[in-house]
């Protein structure tokens, strides 16, 4: 059953680099009633996620980079463990995913499984992020990676087992990381 929405102001606040929306609704309830919302909706466009794992070692790869939003809420060094990732820009989910990997560990990825897609922060934002898993080798590092011209990324190779244990811990905080060690440990596949 969808329910009924009546817009009342949408109001462009900001496209600087991203879109802030003003919006002003009233939704219609199952019971009839009207509710009068006014909330800020941010438009920063869909984004991909993927962990690259090895069930040989027993591993999987991580990234280690600044997130100035994590660092204005609290996060000391605003340093965040976390899958590698990135906004779709023109590129299909599945297309995303490989170059994020490839740009920020230097990994080539062959096959690669799609999890799901979720919206990570509904209240607010309208991003779609789309989780994959993908198996690694050795032989599939084709440069160190470390991001693009303005990202400085450290590629975190660790035992399965420590990532968990970094999660329980509080040094993996990244809900997206977060989901997908869950995901792996899920399937059994380490």
């Amino acid at each position: 059953m969808s329910l009924a929405i009546n817009v009342i102001k949408n109001q462009l606040l900001s496209d600087n680099y991203f879109i802030l929306r003003n919006i002003t609704y009233e939704l219609f309830c199952r019971n009839g009633e009207a509710i009068r919302h006014k909330r800020e909706v941010y438009d920063r466009g869909n984004g991909a996620t993927i962990l690259l794992y090895n069930c040989e070692k027993k591993t999987v790869v991580l990234t280690r980079q600044f997130r100035v939003a994590t660092w204005m809420n609290g996060n000391t060094d605003g340093m965040l463990i976390e899958t590698c990732a990135g906004l779709l820009d023109a590129d299909e989910p599945e297309q995303c995913a490989r170059k994020e990997a490839m740009e920020e560990t230097g990994y080539e990825v062959g096959e690669l499984e799609k999890v799901f897609e979720l919206y990570m922060s509904p209240g607010g934002v309208t991003e779609i992020v789309y989780f994959y898993l993908a198996p690694y080798t050795d032989s599939q590092r084709k440069h160190i990676g470390g991001g693009v011209e303005d990202e400085d990324i450290e590629v975190l190779e660790l035992p399965f087992s420590r990532a968990l244990e970094m999660v329980t811990r509080g040094e993996i905080c990244d809900g997206k990381t977060v989901i997908l060690l869950q995901q792996l440990q899920l399937r059994n596949i380490m």
